[in-house]
C-alpha cells in the first residue's frame, strides 16, 4: 500500500508540475528564483519532446505502481484516475512538441514584457 500511496503523491506532483510549466511565468516575472526554475523547467521539456523521451516522474510513477502490483501498472484511486488522464494525455508526439514550443514562446513574451509597477 505505501507504494500505491506514493505513486498517487508522485502524478499529483507531475500535474502540479505541469501546472508550474503553463502558469509559472505570470508568477516567474516577479521572482527571480521561480524564473529560473521556470526557463529551466521549460528548457527540459523541449529536450524531452524533441528527443522523445519520458518525464523521470513518469518513470518513477511507474515503477511505483509495478512494485505495488506487478499486474496492474496503474490502478489508482477516482481522482488520480482523472489527474492520470490529464498528465498523460494522448495526442501525437509532434502536437505535443508543438504546444510545447508555443508555451516556450508565451512564456518568453512574458518575460520579455514584465509587467507595469
Amino acid at each position: 500500500m505505501f507504494y500505491k500511496i506514493i505513486a498517487d503523491i508522485v502524478v499529483l506532483l507531475h500535474f502540479l508540475w505541469i501546472i508550474f510549466l503553463v502558469f509559472g511565468a505570470l508568477i516567474g516575472r516577479r521572482h527571480k528564483v521561480v524564473k529560473v526554475l521556470h526557463i529551466l523547467g521549460m528548457g527540459f521539456a523541449i529536450i524531452i519532446q524533441i528527443f522523445g523521451w519520458y518525464c523521470p516522474l513518469t518513470y518513477l510513477e511507474v515503477w511505483l505502481r509495478r512494485t505495488y502490483d506487478p499486474l496492474h501498472g496503474y490502478a489508482g484511486s477516482f481522482i488520480i484516475n482523472y489527474v492520470q488522464k490529464l498528465v498523460y494525455i494522448e495526442l501525437p508526439g509532434n502536437t505535443i512538441l508543438l504546444a510545447t514550443i508555443f508555451l516556450v514562446l508565451g512564456s518568453a513574451f512574458i518575460y520579455m514584457y514584465p509587467p507595469p509597477r
